[in-house]
């Protein structure tokens, strides 16, 4: 149990604001900029409002805590922290498939206690509000437990894409890929959703940034899974990260993609 502040209501009510920005813009026409000229980061009307949108509703409710979000950076000098991806995904997002997503982190002491995950499109969220994880969908609402599954010959493995990974990453990754049952790529965060759900059993993910995994790591962990950096270590501050349905089959598989 958590005693945390933070209510599964207030995780709600910034995922609404944000759902607002970002639902009437998705396969509409719009304008896309991008953010790193070297090859493509883009970043959309969509992206600043929905981070914009959070901050508001931030300032009334929490108006002590900081924030960094992916779009406006740092704000704020608290222990106490708001880690925001307005739309993780954004490349799926313009490009119309449904598998992007809002990610909303809170960190106490540099530690993610609690977060949300929403897909405004098929009306799912999952959340971790530090005391238990859970999904919502079509007006039902359910708790969240990982897969008890304990081989990597018996897991389904998801990552957004292998050329993510350069060369002693990528060789690790292949690895793991060669032993897994099933592979999929480009869910993006909706992979993660998709281990707290008990539908897949490993995600590994190079290059993540705080913002990218803040919000997934209570989801995940709260629902039974295990969440670190490639070395073992904690992931909030992002990094190549890997998550896994539960402690013995994450043991398994970091003996492959270990740093």
């Amino acid at each position: 149990m958590s005693d945390i502040d933070v209510t599964a209501a207030l995780l709600h009510r910034l995922a609404d604001a944000a759902d607002a920005e970002t639902l009437p813009r998705f396969r509409r026409s719009m304008g896309i900029d991008n953010k790193r000229p070297a090859d493509f980061d883009p970043v959309t009307e969509g992206d600043r409002e929905a981070e914009r949108a959070i901050r508001r509703v931030l300032a009334e409710t929490r108006p002590d805590d900081g924030i960094l979000g992916e779009e406006f950076g740092a704000t704020g000098d608290s222990t106490r922290q708001w880690v925001i991806d307005p739309i993780d995904g954004t490349r799926v997002f313009i490009s119309g498939v449904p598998v992007w997503g809002t990610l909303i982190g809170y960190y106490e002491n540099g530690r993610a206690r609690a977060g949300i995950m929403s897909q405004p499109f098929t009306g799912e969220r999952f959340w971790g509000d530090g005391r238990e994880a859970q999904r919502s969908w079509r007006g039902e609402t359910a708790a969240l437990q990982t897969r008890a599954t304990e081989t990597i010959e018996a897991a389904t493995l998801f990552t957004t894409s292998p050329r993510l990974f350069k060369d002693e990453a990528l060789g690790r990754f292949e690895a793991l890929e060669a032993r897994c049952r099933l592979t999929r790529f480009g869910t993006d965060c909706y992979a993660f959703a998709m281990l707290a759900s008990g539908f897949a059993d490993i995600v590994v993910e190079g290059g993540l940034q705080p913002y990218d995994i803040a919000a997934l790591i209570p989801i995940i962990e709260q629902a039974g899974g295990v969440v670190t950096t490639t070395a073992g270590g904690r992931a909030e501050a992002g990094g190549d990260v890997v998550a896994s349905a539960n402690p013995r089959l994450h043991e398994a598989v970091l003996r492959i993609v270990g740093a």
